[in-house]
């Protein structure tokens, strides 16, 4: 009778890592091993572990996961913490297999029957060409993620398709949640971009049109957004359209560098930066300080990695480069800040949201796992696992500050060097929902020192 499979793997697995498994191993053949109270990794095919043979690593462990051979029973985002916890005391990234070592897994593996060819990577894994940012590549990438399914999106953002991090300035309650915090969001950003009745803004990456709907409405500007997204672009007009904002808002398919316009009051960028690449960073800076008038205001929202936290894959790793953003570079804020001051803009402002992404990824990720089957016939059972380990891994990334996400407030001085900006830093940061709510409780003034930085609320 053959051995049971899944102690062979916990006890190689721990001989080569020097440490106990952080979770339970059950093989194919229903064997099992390691920690009774853990989350459960489910070995569903020896496939899976071919997988890891031909790529050791988070790139086969990702395929394996993605092609539905390796599993998770429980909690996703607790298994990989786990994990994480694991490879960052055990130094695993820098762990180095000795002849023996190799000579010990070759065996198992013949023993099991693992060896073999290499398998075919998954069906949902891009596939690009062409130079590294040049306009059709950057067109493709694009499209891999955001091109997905606008009714997906739909069903897993919030009404106003707002698909960045929030900004939460209250507790979750009945009445204060993800589409709030969104709402806070895109009214932060119009307050700092100080926007007014007949001001031309420009929203650099639009997505599905929340931010230049936002403006519109409420701050009376004329928008015009580029998307590189048919499906955002289409989407984003009928909704311009059934809104009767045809004469406020323009949404073009065009690339940042295409842009011809005369410059505009204000420019927000949000969550595109990271798309651009190291490169390239220089030319999307000097375009946007082009496209703004002197004295306007420019808001990217930007993500950041690379500074602390162990990891500094500046594409967040092979997952995040093979399956949900090909091409996609995030650098320490400092680096990003530098390039910009080098495009002769002005830093005004720097404020961190990092920990407001993990309250924002939560609810995505709990749409996604409470409604499986409706996610699963919008985007196919292979999608819909790349995007649970996407939304599990980017909240744990976000919340153990290995990645980072900031809004940068700019300006382009005029000629003679002056910003334009009021003297109080309230008056150009704008008013904060929170400040508001807390004087409407109990009475407090928001005038005082203390209530000149933006409200960070406890949670």
């Amino acid at each position: 009778m053959p051995s049971p499979v899944a102690p062979q793997l916990a006890e190689l697995v721990e001989r080569l890592i020097g440490a106990p498994l952080p979770i339970r191993i059950r093989a194919w053949d229903g064997s099992e091993s390691g920690p009774a109270d853990s989350p459960v990794a489910i070995i569903r095919h020896r496939r899976a572990l071919r997988r890891l043979l031909w790529n050791p690593g988070e790139l086969g462990l990702a395929r394996a996961f993605v092609a539905g051979e390796l599993d998770v029973e429980g909690d996703i985002a607790d298994g990989l913490s786990r994990f994480w916890k694991l490879a960052k005391a055990q130094n695993l990234g820098a762990l180095k297999l000795t002849a023996a070592d190799v000579l010990d897994a070759t065996k198992v593996a013949a023993k099991l029957r693992i060896l073999g060819l290499r398998p075919k990577a998954p069906a949902s894994e891009a596939r690009l060409d062409g130079g590294l940012h040049t306009r059709r590549r950057d067109r493709a990438a694009i499209s891999h993620h955001y091109d997905l399914s606008n009714e997906f999106y739909e069903f897993l953002l919030d009404p106003q398709m707002a698909y960045s991090c929030g900004y939460w300035t209250q507790e979750t309650s009945a009445t204060y949640g993800l589409q709030q915090a969104q709402t806070d969001k895109l009214d932060l950003i119009c307050r700092k971009l100080d926007l007014k009745p007949g001001m031309r803004l420009l929203d650099v990456g639009c997505g599905w049109a929340s931010l230049l709907i936002h403006a519109a409405k409420n701050y009376g500007v004329t928008a015009v957004g580029v998307t590189l997204s048919a499906e955002q672009r289409a989407f984003g007009m009928a909704r311009v359209e059934a809104l009767g904002l045809k004469d406020k808002i323009e949404i073009r398919l065009q690339d940042y560098r295409e842009i011809p316009d005369q410059p505009f009051d204000a420019i927000s960028s949000i969550e595109m930066g990271e798309h651009v690449g190291q490169d390239n960073y220089p030319v999307y800076a000097a375009q946007l300080h082009k496209l703004l008038l002197p004295n306007g205001r420019l808001l990217l929202q930007q993500m950041s990695r690379g500074a602390s936290g162990g990891n500094t894959a500046p594409g967040g790793g092979a997952f995040m480069e093979s399956y949900v953003a090909p091409d996609m570079y995030m650098r320490p804020l400092g680096e990003t800040l530098n390039f910009l001051e080098a495009s002769g803009l002005e830093v005004v402002d720097v404020h961190s949201l990092r920990e407001h992404y993990v309250w924002t990824v939560r609810p995505w990720l709990d749409t996604l796992q409470d409604n499986k089957a409706e996610a699963i016939r919008l985007i196919g059972e292979e999608q819909f696992r790349v995007w649970l380990l996407y939304l599990a891994g980017a909240a744990l990334a976000f919340e153990e500050n290995r990645m980072g996400v900031h809004q940068m407030l700019m300006v382009r001085p005029d000629a003679d060097g002056r910003s334009g900006l009021p003297r109080g830093r309230t008056s150009t940061l704008g008013r904060d929902p929170e400040l508001d709510h807390e004087q409407a409780t109990n009475g407090s003034s928001a005038n005082g020192p203390a209530r000149e930085m933006l409200a960070r609320p406890t949670r």
